[in-house]
């Protein structure tokens, strides 16, 4: 006896979380699934999730095309046995699928919820619309077959046999000139200088741009920088440390760490100075709320430490590192960049972040101004760590340096704070064995 499909709906990924976009699907229509699998990735405003198989089967349906949103719950696809059928209905527990073209994301707020069509806005599926701007089918000249009239994917692709095939930007122009393509002259696909030359412009010849759509997690980090750039008024400070002694450590550890099955890393060590560094300076631990005119005074020292992925940037968070030794620091990093990378963090990864450093030095980079976080305060850049003649006690030595840059929102922290904050932090990564007292 055949076991029942298996509906796959939205997770909830995090309390705040109220939506979710389908933003790539690992499996199509019709192919075989083992439990345990990747199906899909998840696109929140907060991280990237694969979502696994939790049985065996085929995948028979799937409701929301890539790129697609839909509310937590919402049907996302059938999983059942081979030769099962499924009706081709969208269920009735789905919202309508707006695909991200057609939803608005607004940077800081905790849910990205997808906004209602304008009335009067063609309606059409999020294949369709794709299919249209990949073959340069101007849409309002589509008539839809779906309920309503809304444009299906079979409508484009009808639309493309019996009509001239023309870029995205030729098909836009035509449209708001009212040419119908079907009068233009082109040696096959109709371009932009076709349109052009068409009206009687004069056509300047150059090569053909190409327009690359922004990822969810890329217009997450442009509105977030944008947000922080816009609002929050910074200045960044360099100061030059001495790495000898946080070399020596991370040396006379590494052996013992390892057989705990840590890795301490240089990060590691300048996290743990940090957070002792922020108990003493709480305002480079607080968060600046300006309706109420109020400072968020954080209990708990939550540094986030800045991971490079595909396709962008993600900061989960060590929790409490004030209350952890340099192992479990290690071991909360390695965990967290580890599952990043494999997209597995989840939410409360992301959230409460208190402190953020962020590291190019691997890159060989002297310096630079890393944009503070909302709703945090400060943000430490470590740069590259290189040999230097420096004057130690009247004579000129080679040591290894580096420069620490941080960026500290004004409204919190003044420049004599900020200055103190890299002063006591150099005091203690020059002379590790102070974070013992």
């Amino acid at each position: 006896m055949s076991r029942l499909s298996t509906t796959l709906t939205m997770p909830k990924l995090g309390l705040t979380m109220t939506e979710g976009t389908v933003s790539k699907w690992m499996k199509k229509e019709g192919d075989p699934v083992k439990s345990g699998e990747v199906l899909y990735v998840v696109s929140t405003d907060k991280i990237t999730y694969e979502v696994q198989a939790e049985r065996d089967g085929v995948l028979l349906k799937v409701y929301v095309d890539e790129d697609g949103s839909v509310p937590v719950g919402a049907d996302v696809a059938v999983i059942g046995d081979e030769g099962e059928s499924v009706s081709d209905a969208t269920p009735a527990s789905s919202e309508p699928v707006a695909s991200k073209t057609e939803t608005e994301t607004v940077a800081a707020v905790p849910s990205q919820i997808a906004k209602p069509l304008a009335k009067g806005k063609l309606r059409a599926t999020p294949k369709a619309r794709k299919t249209a701007e990949e073959k340069g089918i101007d849409l309002s000249t589509v008539v839809g077959t779906g309920p309503d009239g809304r444009i299906k994917n079979k409508d484009v692709l009808e639309a493309v046999k019996k009509g001239p095939k023309a870029s995205p930007v030729a098909a836009r122009m035509a449209a708001d000139m009212g040419m119908d393509l079907s009068t233009i002259n082109a040696d096959g696909r109709i371009m932009k200088a076709d349109v052009m030359a068409a009206t009687g412009a004069v056509v300047r010849q150059e090569a053909a741009d190409s327009v690359v759509p922004m990822s969810t997690m890329r217009k997450i980090i442009a509105q977030r920088m944008l947000e922080s750039t816009l609002t929050v008024p910074t200045v960044t400070y360099d100061m030059e440390i001495d790495c000898s002694a946080m070399m020596e450590l991370r040396g006379k550890v590494k052996a013992a760490a390892a057989e705990s099955g840590a890795k301490v890393s240089y990060n590691d060590i300048i996290m743990m100075a940090c957070s002792r560094v922020l108990q003493e300076q709480p305002m480079c631990n607080c968060s600046t709320d300006m309706e109420d005119m109020t400072y968020i005074m954080h209990s708990s020292v939550n540094i986030g430490l800045a991971v490079a992925v595909d396709g962008g940037l993600l900061v989960p968070n060590v929790k409490d590192v004030q209350d952890k030794g340099l192992l479990d620091i290690a071991k909360g990093t390695d965990d967290l960049v580890a599952r990043a990378r494999d997209n597995r963090l989840m939410p409360a990864d992301m959230e409460g972040g208190t402190f953020t450093v962020t590291n190019l030095g691997m890159f060989g980079v002297d310096s630079f101004t890393p944009i503070v976080n909302p709703p945090e305060s400060c943000i430490l850049a470590v740069n590259s760590m290189k040999e230097k003649p420096v004057v130690v006690d009247g004579k000129i030595e080679i040591r290894t340096m580096t420069t620490l840059c941080l960026t500290a929102d004004h409204r919190s922290v003044d420049g004599a704070d900020a200055a103190k904050f890299l002063a006591r932090l150099k005091e203690l990564l020059e002379s590790p064995w102070l974070l013992l007292l």
